[in-house]
């Protein structure tokens, strides 16, 4: 989780909030949690979206 917040220049707070609200997805591996990078590149298309249907 804190690479990806680092990758996109979050706190890790805000990271664990965006995969509570579903915005943000991961996979379960064992007992862990991890951020695919193509899950990453979801996210930001979804921003990406929301900031052109703003304005």
């Amino acid at each position: 989780m804190e690479a990806a917040a680092e990758i996109l220049g979050v706190k890790r707070s805000t990271a664990y909030e965006e995969i509570r609200l579903g915005r943000l997805r991961t996979v379960q591996i064992g007992r862990c949690r991890r951020i695919p990078t193509e899950y990453i590149d979801d996210y930001v298309e979804l921003l990406k979206r929301e900031a052109s249907t703003t304005l």
